[in-house]
């Protein structure tokens, strides 16, 4: 890795060095905050220096912006970027805006003018390009991606179509027939923007192709098949037909970019539908992976994929760190990525080996009629999971005695078992759940002490499947059910942002927008046209009226239909609605890559109204942590108590923490404007049913 420098050690008189003879702190860079994840290796690593375990309980509001653009259940998951002395970041609502990031004061904003449907609510960042006289901003509002002016707030007429690319173009399907869009922010390569995307998690959904713009005009410079076409390798994994209708095996959570050798690594989530793939046989590379492209050019260099076959909603949650492992005396440049089930994996950043053994396990098979899972599936042997693996009765709460009994009845209800114990009929319990282990928010690493960090949660779920009846006629409630309900919730009421309620949209939207959303999708939502128009307006009908009605389902055979839904998003609660199992029920985690050790661990947030009974117990957690070359850890992240805190990163002990206007559900940002160090993070809550806000806040010593 750049800027690293090899100590001179006992190596020399034929004697073994430790991490400490040989690491050093960077020298150089790492003092800026431009891009997403502060710096494109996506490390979250600042050699700013003013503020220090010392003075760091001094630290204050230095301002607040608030966005205005809150609404009900809204999230605001934005991490800045800093440049040029501008604070750069995304609303609620979507909305780009440049702020003074000494003072805070708005400089200019930008929103679309028209009246279309966004595709989804949750951006996490833009992006920053400059040549040295021109700067711009790139963020995607739906399946727009805006090149905007960084001085004025202007899109750049001579970007795509006057300032704008449409995202669904460039695919060998019909434009508008799929969702896309794109919420992390990519990586910049020179003049060249690589970017994953969002596409639906249901059928039928966009492929989640790779894919690399020029940062000056939009046009397309590569594109890198995640489902093989023919003649590409791993064509093979999928049934002939998939690379025309399948879709997902997209990048969502961000990638990492090592300038000097010019290789970007992507990180893929699962192939769409996420938790039945009896059309899909075959291990279906390249969803689930990590793969090492060339930035230039978009060809192959290595993967690996962690999930074959995935049925488990497994995808990469974060995007990877560019690290460094000492091996047999020496540094090698490495890349290190968590996953959602609590495991981290290190590779050699050119050839794609494993720098820990890998051992294979063997996976039960499902009893799905239909499916065919893979047989072995393959787990590192360190370091060892940052989080608990399986729910057992010695985990079970013991919180109240109504607690623990609900715990046993739902451990004894349910289907449980380890890591790849696969969806059934019956619901199974999976832990870590759907959220991770880790999350979005992405980790930390110390090139200086061979340090790792990674929040977790520690929740369990559970995942089953439903069968979908087919009959020639069908009430239009079981439409719903058959449709909708497994995100939706046969109440209607969803689990907003995420799959917003639907009760009273009556009042929200006219029939035909309804209908028209259901027939294209947005955002997560596959687009259902398939159904039939009859069909269609059926559920628009009873969604606005709670008119069932009888409706023919006269829709011809479609490659979209599968015989078998989500039985449905269900978190396991006990009856005061706090995690069924013991806490802690989230995790902040030092993990030494040279060793595969854990080097602390400490429950990381709280519940206020549990404090006094039972201490910090953790809670669920979804952003990330800076950690700084002086001995700081800053992390916001935990959604019941709004703290932002501050720890010593050697061991994890508290130093500072002051409570936000809303939870923290993103990466903070470190930055030096007119000699003053900042620290700045949204404060947008929402997720969880947690209060919503819109607001930014920046901490720095007093003047």
């Amino acid at each position: 890795m750049r800027h690293f420098t090899l100590a001179l050690c006992a190596i020399l008189a034929g004697l073994s060095c430790s991490s400490a003879d040989i690491r050093t702190a960077p020298n150089s860079g790492y003092d800026t905050w431009s891009f997403y994840g502060g710096n494109q290796e996506q490390t979250r690593y600042s050699r700013l220096a003013q503020i220090t375990p010392e003075n760091v309980s001094q630290l204050q509001v230095a301002w607040t912006y608030d966005t205005g653009d809150a609404s009900e259940r809204s999230e605001m998951q934005s991490t800045p970027i800093v440049a040029d002395g501008k604070l750069f970041s995304i609303s609620p609502k979507l909305r780009i805006f440049a702020l003074d990031a000494a003072t805070g004061e708005e400089l200019w904003s930008f929103s679309e003018t028209s009246d279309r449907p966004l595709n989804g609510r949750r951006a996490r960042g833009v992006m920053y390009w400059t040549d040295g006289s021109a700067s711009r901003i790139y963020a995607a509002i739906a399946n727009r991606f805006y090149s905007i002016d960084a001085a004025t707030g202007q899109p750049d007429p001579a970007f795509g179509q006057g300032g704008f690319i449409d995202l669904r173009e460039g695919f060998d399907r019909p434009l508008g027939s799929f969702s896309i869009t794109v919420n992390t922010p990519g990586v910049v390569f020179g003049d060249v923007l690589i970017l994953g995307s969002v596409v639906s998690e249901g059928l039928p959904a966009g492929p989640g192709d790779i894919r690399a713009f020029d940062a000056r005009t939009g046009e397309l410079r590569w594109q890198f098949h995640t489902i093989p076409h023919p003649g590409e390798p791993g064509y093979e994994t999928w049934p002939k037909a998939s690379w025309t209708i399948l879709g997902g095996a997209n990048s969502w959570s961000g990638m990492s970019l090592d300038v000097e050798r010019g290789l970007v690594y992507v990180p893929t989530g699962s192939a769409s539908f996420d938790f039945y793939g009896g059309n899909r046989a075959g291990d279906n590379l390249y969803a689930n992976s990590l793969i090492c492209l060339n930035a230039a050019t978009g060809e192959h260099v290595w993967h690996f994929q962690f999930i074959k076959h995935d049925v488990w909603d497994r995808d990469l949650p974060a995007p990877p760190s560019l690290v460094t492992v000492m091996r047999n005396g020496k540094l090698i440049d490495a890349v290190a990525q968590s996953t959602k089930h609590g495991y981290v994996y290190v590779f050699d950043r050119e050839t794609g080996e494993s720098l820990f053994p890998l051992e294979e396990i063997d996976v039960p098979a499902s009893d799905v009629p239909g499916e065919q899972l893979a047989t072995k599936q393959r787990l590192p042997t360190a370091p060892p999971p940052f989080a608990r693996q399986q729910l057992t009765e010695e985990l079970i709460s013991n919180r109240t005695p109504e607690a623990h009994a609900l715990g046993l009845e739902l451990l004894r209800k349910h289907r449980n078992g380890p890591q790849f114990t696969p969806p059934s009929i019956e619901e199974t319990i999976m832990l870590p759940g759907y959220d991770g282990a880790a999350e979005w928010g992405g980790q930390a690493f110390d090139p200086a002490t061979g340090l790792y960090y990674v929040n977790s949660n520690e929740m369990a779920w559970l995942v089953g499947l439903t069968k979908i009846e087919a009959p020639a006629q069908a009430s239009a409630s079981t439409l719903y059910r058959n449709a909708c309900s497994a995100c939706h919730g046969l109440d209607r009421a969803g689990t907003p942002p995420a799959f917003p309620s639907l009760i009273d949209i009556g009042q929200r939207s006219s029939a035909a927008d309804i209908s028209r959303i259901i027939s294209q999708g947005a955002g997560r939502m596959p687009g259902l046209a398939h159904l039939g128009e009859p069909v269609i307006n059926a559920i628009a009908q009873y969604l606005i009226s709670g008119a069932d009605t009888t409706t023919a389902v006269s829709a011809p055979a479609s490659p979209f239909d599968l015989p078998y839904r989500h039985s449905g998003y269900t978190r396991l609660f006990d009856p005061d609605g706090y995690p069924i199992l013991t806490p802690p029920w989230g995790t902040l985690n030092a993990i030494n890559l040279d060793t595969g050790e854990i080097v602390w661990k400490i429950p990381f947030g709280e519940y206020p109204e549990l404090v006094e009974e039972l201490g910090t117990t953790g809670s669920e957690n979804y952003g990330g942590p800076i950690v700084t070359e002086n001995g700081l850890l800053f992390i916001g992240a935990t959604l019941h108590d709004r703290k932002f805190r501050a720890f010593d990163k050697a061991t994890g002990t508290l130093l500072w923490e002051t409570t936000l206007p809303n939870s923290n559900s993103a990466t903070p940002a470190m930055y030096e404007v007119n000699g003053r160090q900042f620290i700045a993070l949204s404060a947008g809550g929402g997720k969880g049913g947690t209060p919503s806000g819109g607001n930014i806040v920046a901490f720095a010593l007093p003047e």
